[in-house]
């Protein structure tokens, strides 16, 4: 019996970007919008630094989204101010592409502290 595991539905012509069409690497195709859901939702709810830090890490081993964070070059006034940046990845839904540092700015409100931690992780004080 060959299972293969779901994979994502196309979206409607003329409505994406994603490059569905030149895929090399499928995994991407395993977020499913069922799982896409899940995922923003875990994104929503981090408790801290360590959190954030796995969820990057299992982004990228699982379906090969490189997610950066960094605060801005100007002053960090409000969550707005970090740098949430996701590699061009074919077969990444242009709605996915935003949903997920959305859903990442509402967890550093959610949770202040890993806002703050992610700024000492940056040198908080390199101009001081």
């Amino acid at each position: 019996m060959d299972t293969t595991p779901p994979t994502r539905s196309p979206c409607p012509p003329g409505a994406c970007d994603c490059g569905r069409e030149t895929l090399q690497d499928l995994r991407i195709l395993l977020l499913t919008r069922l799982e896409e859901k899940r995922l923003l939702e875990r994104l929503e709810n981090l408790q801290s630094l360590a959190d954030l830090e796995h969820m990057q890490r299992k982004l990228y081993e699982n379906l090969g989204i490189r997610l950066r964070i960094s605060p801005s070059f100007n002053e960090v006034r409000t969550m707005r101010g970090f740098t949430i940046q996701i590699d061009d990845l074919p077969g990444l839904c242009r709605k996915t592409r935003q949903s997920i540092p959305a859903a990442i700015r509402r967890a550093l409100e959610r949770q202040p502290e890993i806002a703050y931690r992610l700024l000492d992780a940056h040198d908080l004080l390199r101009d001081a």
